[in-house]
């Protein structure tokens, strides 16, 4: 049985506080300080001996907060935090409720395991590679602090040292991930959180991206050199990811009834976006599609002879093809770059490149929509045909 014994109150002093003990059958005694309202020392049967403040909350509720134990601070110093915990709680800062806040304030690593990895994996098809950048650069770096303790200053920090060892678009997709994180912990209301720590660090200046757009002659060099080449089906694969922008998995998966060629529509089920989406059936690409082989009880386009299933990869014949005819640098995601290059200098709008590729956003569209220098130069010389005087006054 716990008994508690509770003693009038006194005037506490350090001789007191020393000299007083629990007697048998006691579990422990509160004495309340007589010069300091709320403030309470409890003295247990094993010896230690707690500061207290007692008190009502906003709601009349008594609460009972610990201060320190009595070995580690004075008397006169307790009495002052005990005075300014009560003015703050009359200012409605109440200490016990903001202890019991912190409680429920997730470390980061269990924020992620518990919540951020079971929610993107229902919707995220790349949620493997959060889980790398996780892995790898988030858990080490923060994986141990409660998330109200990863702030700015722990993130530019951070950043100063990842910089040195990593390249900028590394370094930029640990930001974005930490962003994407902390953006579902303040909507999903996650205890102590009020701001983003990365809201206004700003990405990194990328000058590695590879950039590499086909010219109509090197397209028609490729073309050329597929029709020889050992994989019979290669002549209709790079023919689509060009006519298309598609992405190769996409072009690989894509099954005859995904097509229809009365409203010259290819429905691409699952885009990396997680959604479907439309490409149009030019006129070119209902041709290559017109002449592949069909295997009546195949569903898929392109089938892989040795397997009678689709390809996942066709590196090897694509190496061979790019090789012979000089073009080592280009690779098969650089066709969906040329794509968009083809129908930007044609004339055609962000928009519609962003619509047929398949972008949710258009700074994405804008990294595809090269213009040619001759495509620059042609339109810089509309204004020397609209002002001929200035040709003729130059001559």
């Amino acid at each position: 049985m716990c008994v508690v014994l509770t003693m009038p109150k006194i005037c506490l002093t350090s001789k007191i506080i020393k000299s007083t003990k629990c007697h048998q059958g006691e579990s422990k005694i509160n004495l309340f300080d007589e010069k300091c309202k709320g403030l309470l020392l409890e003295v247990r049967c094993s010896g230690r001996k707690t500061y207290y403040l007692r008190y009502q909350d906003e709601r009349s509720k008594t609460r009972q907060y610990r201060i320190a134990d009595a070995q580690d601070i004075s008397l006169c110093q307790v009495r002052r935090l005990a005075n300014k915990y009560r003015n703050n709680i009359a200012l409605g800062l109440d200490p016990a409720a903001r202890r019991e806040a912190l409680k429920k304030i997730p470390k980061l690593c269990n924020f992620i395991d518990d919540s951020y990895l079971p929610y993107i994996k229902t919707y995220k098809r790349s949620w493997k590679t959060d889980l790398s950048l996780i892995k790898n650069h988030v858990l080490p770096n923060f994986g141990d602090f409660y998330m109200d303790e990863v702030t700015k200053s722990v993130i530019i920090q951070f950043l100063s040292r990842h910089i040195e060892t990593h390249k900028p678009g590394s370094v930029n997709r640990v930001i974005i991930l930490i962003r994407y994180i902390y953006n579902l912990a303040l909507r999903w209301e996650t205890c102590g959180l009020t701001k983003n720590p990365t809201d206004g660090i700003q990405l990194f200046e990328e000058n590695n991206k590879k950039e590499r757009y086909l010219t109509a002659n090197e397209v028609n060099s490729l073309i050329a050199a597929i029709q020889d080449s050992d994989n019979k089906m290669l002549k209709y694969i790079i023919p689509m990811l060009i006519l298309t922008g598609a992405r190769k998995q996409e072009v690989l998966k894509a099954r005859w009834e995904d097509f229809n060629f009365e409203q010259r529509i290819w429905r691409i089920p699952m885009s990396k976006s997680g959604k479907a989406r439309h490409v149009p059936i030019s006129d070119g690409l209902k041709l290559v599609l017109d002449s592949v082989p069909k295997i009546a009880e195949l569903p898929w386009v392109f089938i892989n002879p040795r397997t009678s299933k689709p390809f996942t990869n066709f590196f090897y014949s694509w190496d061979t093809v790019r090789k012979s005819v000089g073009l080592s640098d280009v690779r098969i995601h650089d066709l969906r770059h040329s794509f968009a290059s083809f129908l930007v200098n044609n004339g055609r709008s962000l928009y519609e490149v962003q619509r047929i590729l398949g972008h949710t956003n258009i700074k994405t569209t804008q990294r595809y929509a090269h213009l040619s220098n001759e495509s620059l130069l042609a339109a810089a010389n509309e204004v020397t045909k609209a002002i001929p005087f200035i040709v003729q006054m130059s001559n």
